[in-house]
């Protein structure tokens, strides 16, 4: 293969990293791997693809504007870092603010106790909490929980006005306490630089496509859970995800056209 005689990399093409091409296919892959595991509190009512017109809507959370809780470990550092200092992207309340009309007020804190929400006639709210970055041993959990303060920040919202939850997580995590609540849930993993690609999916611009990869356990005394299990019972069974039909139809197909 020629590795000891040519050791390094090949820098001829180092320009194009990062370039708008590969960021659009980034941005395909994230709205086509979202995973839509609730829509309303019942199917005749769904929530989503959601309004991009209302008067004010509420984006809350610890990852709804953190580039690098978004993207997860080996990014640039090895365990990853939070925070908009890694790396260039876009972040989830970014893009929102970029896709909704601009006669919507979007309004941004990160997490807002319900004399906050309560003073203020949101539409909706959209929340998106998580894990932390992590690689490797780093990552081990024993309760698999969304870290502090989500939870919190889940109650208070989806307590006080229509919520659709955003997950970002290497993994299930711990969601069923506040399921009841969440009128929308959704998977969105690692979704990385290009955020663009949630705002996609949430205002119809595309349709949710994506499946479970992995069961979605209830508790983490289930664990391990495999389907084919005696005692095979999750919130969530592998390969489940809702569908939406976009509001509008896009060609999204690949080789994307530039």
């Amino acid at each position: 293969m020629g590795l000891f005689e040519n050791p390094l990399t090949d820098y001829n093409m180092v320009d194009q990293l990062g370039s708008q091409e590969h960021r659009e296919l980034a941005r395909e892959a994230v709205r086509r791997s979202l995973v839509l595991l609730k829509n309303g509190q019942s199917a005749e009512n769904p929530l989503l693809p959601l309004p991009k017109m209302e008067s004010k809507i509420l984006v809350a959370g610890s990852h709804a504007h953190d580039l690098g809780n978004q993207c997860g470990g080996w990014t640039i550092e090895w365990e990853g870092l939070s925070g908009n200092n890694l790396t260039v992207g876009t972040t989830a309340l970014t893009a929102i603010k970029n896709t909704v009309d601009s006669t919507t007020e979007v309004v941004f804190k990160e997490n807002p106790d319900t004399e906050f929400i309560n003073s203020n006639d949101f539409s909706y709210a959209i929340v998106e909490v998580g894990e932390h970055p992590y690689a490797e041993t780093d990552g081990d959990s024993t309760n698999l929980t969304i870290a502090d303060p989500g939870p919190t920040t889940i109650k208070n919202v989806c307590g006080a006005v229509k919520c659709i939850v955003i997950i970002v997580s290497g993994r299930p995590v711990v969601i069923q306490p506040y399921l009841a609540s969440i009128d929308a849930l959704v998977a969105a993993w690692l979704p990385g630089t290009e955020g663009h690609g949630v705002a996609d999916v949430l205002f119809g611009d595309y349709g949710f496509a994506g499946k479970l990869p992995r069961t979605w356990f209830k508790t983490v005394d289930q664990l391990p859970m495999n389907v084919g299990d005696p005692h095979y019972d999750p919130l969530f069974p592998f390969g489940f995800g809702l569908t939406t039909e976009p509001t509008e139809k896009y060609d999204d197909t690949f080789p994307m056209e530039m």
